[in-house]
């Protein structure tokens, strides 16, 4: 049987210095590697992760197009907006939404037009527990 594993998501980027402030600054990502034809030369080709989630980011015109949306899931969503509202990035400031699709989640825009959605599962409500 052929498994499916995770996609790896590649956004357009288009100033090295501000996608670095928005992913690895605000966003908590390490850079895993990069590529450039050329030391110290642009397009850059990158790749971050964060617990497990990569994205490549490439300034490459004919990779993909900007302007694209990533859904991310994480497992404490609120602990996870709490740690960007300690960041005071100057450019956003993300709320917490409830969606009627049974998810809470924290959209961001990157620097580029990009939206990750980062999001939670809500529990069914028949499988909540109430402790009395």
């Amino acid at each position: 049987m052929t498994v499916l594993k995770p996609a790896t998501p590649i956004l357009r980027i288009f100033d090295e210095a501000k996608a670095r402030a928005f992913y690895v600054d605000y966003l908590g990502f390490t850079v895993d590697w990069e590529h450039r034809f050329e030391p110290n030369q642009p397009p850059l080709y990158m790749s971050v992760t964060r617990n497990g989630c990569t994205l490549h980011l490439t300034e490459h015109h004919g990779d993909c197009c900007p302007g694209a949306a990533a859904r991310i899931e994480v497992n404490d969503i609120v602990g996870f907006h709490e740690q960007l509202k300690a960041k005071n990035y100057e450019y956003l400031n993300p709320g917490i939404e409830t969606q009627p699709w049974n998810t809470r989640e924290v959209s961001v825009k990157d620097p580029f037009g990009n939206r990750l959605t980062f999001y939670e599962v809500l529990p069914d409500e028949d499988e909540l527990v109430v402790s009395v």
